[in-house]
């Protein structure tokens, strides 16, 4: 070959080089709370053309230009389909302070998505279109990031601009701490595992796969970070800042970075010579914890096929008592617990189905037993003193949802019930507080309910749980009490229609009569939302799950 076929094919070459390495950076999907609670998911701004985040460091006086010129930009673009959003990077716990000329100030407590963003400085922006997850743009606010933003009217960005600058540097301390001293799979991973995952993910578990050995986890390792970052799992999370509840589930932010650190780092086997997930058991779902119920209801057979999406199953199992009961505890044993996802059971009247009066009235009062989700085996014992009064001549009204796995099974749940002779029980009810005229408008992002119901008598609440459909976004329990004042009870930031649990309150709250309950949250009703079936239809109220319902539950007994 000559001397200029070599340079006119090297010449080829480093041009398709450069072509190759003209494109977008990608990120992760990332979640965060902001200083109000409310959830923010860059996936979950499909509806806008880009998001702009900010990191924030308060404090720090050379990010005071940046973030003027941040909030200028919002105003400027405020019609234009961008989110402004800052991101306190600093990994404080403390949301009361954060608030800056109106801006949403999104809290990275763990650090982790400031690291995961490479925003190592104060003033850091990252400018996203959230569709594909791409880097449009990485430097300080200003001309360069407002040249940015023009692009997204034009003609787009095929590469990320990148422009340097200086400011206050980022203190990653964990993961400095991590880098020195790597979490171990033996001693500290796997456990965690255990404790937090195993439960559904486990042989004949509800969760798509096993982590039952160091290979295993490793292999689902990209998917298990994905999920912690965005907040999908552990499910059932909502904001510690509000309430508790040991119904949540949640990892710790000492939890969360020590396990994306140690993925990030490559997932290391380490020295012991024991697998701690490969020695698990479980045997959660086999035994009746409380020993040998007083009775057992038995769901009929049901089969479940290998594949589809499988609708509400309702179903109302006769009680055989000639005699009134009082039921102290229960527990659920799932048939299929790969396939059952969730059930709810009401004692219910002969002439009553599932909903009861809910169909009718926006603050039924009913007598709610608890509810089946998969993990921790479901077990339920009532306050002392209190307990679910069953008449005589009642039956219970079920509702079962199964999901399908690639192979056909059957499922028959037993129901364990534990009855009491106790005298003077005060009976536990569940008020269904609703809203149900309301029309959700087709391509609506964020479309607020609110409802509420005047308490006539002194309660103690022990308990809630949110109801809505596909379209549903969040959900918050308050009390205005009869003074005037206000508090939140609970909040549920980020709703998901397949893990509806009740939660039990860690601290039962005392109301008096004459206080109000109030439950507010949104719909999203647009692209944005994965789980929505159809954002071109206008959704109103109704029972089935094509449409949607909005019902707060308050778990109560009446008050001395």
């Amino acid at each position: 070959m000559t001397t200029f076929r070599r340079l006119a094919c090297l010449g080829m070459c480093l041009c398709c080089a450069s072509v190759a390495s003209a494109q977008l950076e990608r990120v992760g999907d990332v979640a965060l709370l902001d200083q109000h609670g409310e959830f923010h998911q860059l996936s979950r701004y499909q509806h806008k053309q880009a998001v702009a985040l900010m990191a924030w460091l308060p404090g720090c006086a050379a990010q005071e230009t940046t973030l003027k010129a941040f909030s200028d930009l919002q105003a400027q673009y405020a019609s234009q389909d961008v989110a402004f959003l800052l991101v306190d990077a600093s990994g404080s716990r403390d949301r009361t302070g954060s608030n800056w000329d109106g801006l949403r100030v999104l809290h990275d407590e763990t650090q982790l998505v400031s690291e995961s963003l490479g925003m190592d400085q104060a003033g850091d922006v990252r400018l996203i279109n959230p569709q594909r997850l791409t880097v449009l743009y990485k430097g300080p606010a200003g001309q360069a990031l407002a040249d940015a933003l023009d692009t997204l009217q034009g003609e787009p960005l095929r590469q990320t601009v990148t422009v340097a600058h200086n400011s206050c540097a980022i203190d990653f301390a964990a993961r400095n701490a991590h880098q020195h001293d790597l979490p171990d799979y033996a001693a500290d991973i796997a456990p965690l595992i255990i404790e937090k995952c195993v439960v559904c993910h486990r042989e004949n578990g509800v969760g798509p796969f096993q982590l039952d050995s160091h290979l295993s986890l490793l292999g689902w390792s990209p998917m298990i970070r994905e999920v912690v970052m965005n907040r999908r799992m552990p499910p059932a999370q909502v904001d510690t800042m509000v309430g508790h509840s040991v119904d949540a589930r949640r990892l710790s932010t000492e939890e969360r970075q020590m396990l994306v650190h140690w993925i990030d780092a490559g997932g290391p086997r380490g020295d012991s010579a024991q697998d701690p997930l490969a020695e698990f058991e479980f045997n959660g779902d086999k035994n009746w914890l409380l020993g040998e119920p007083d009775y057992v209801v038995k769901t009929p057979p049901y089969a479940i096929p290998a594949a589809g999406i499988l609708d509400y199953v309702y179903v109302d199992v006769a009680l055989p008592f000639t005699e009134d009961r009082w039921i102290r505890a229960i527990q659920y044993l799932p048939g299929s617990p790969k396939s059952l996802h969730h059930l709810m059971a009401y004692v219910t009247a002969p002439d009553e189905d599932f909903w009861g009066a809910e169909r009718s009235s926006t603050a039924a009062s009913r007598r709610f037993l608890t509810s089946y989700i998969p993990g921790e085996p479901t077990v339920r014992e009532y306050a002392p003193g209190t307990a679910i009064f069953v008449p005589a001549g009642h039956k219970l009204s079920l509702q079962l949802h199964y999901m399908t796995y690639g192979m056909q099974s059957v499922d028959e749940t037993q129901i364990g019930l534990y009855f009491t002779e106790q005298p003077g029980l005060k009976e536990v009810r569940t008020r269904a507080v609703s809203a149900n005229d309301f029309l959700i408008p087709a391509h609506t992002p964020d479309f607020s309910v609110q409802a509420e119901h005047v308490l006539e008598e002194a309660v103690v609440v022990t308990g809630v749980r949110a109801r809505m459909n596909y379209r549903g976004k969040h959900m918050r329990f308050a009390v205005e009490l009869p003074d005037g004042s206000q508090r939140e009870l609970f909040s549920i930031p980020s709703y998901n229609y397949a893990w509806q649990p009740h939660y039990q309150l860690d601290t039962p709250v005392h109301l008096p009569a004459g206080s109000r309950l109030r439950v507010s949250g949104a719909f999203d009703n647009s692209v944005s939302n994965p789980a929505n079936p159809d954002p071109a239809r206008d959704v109103s109220f109704g029972l089935s799950s094509s449409d949607d319902v909005f019902i707060g539950y308050f778990t109560y007994y009446a008050a001395e």
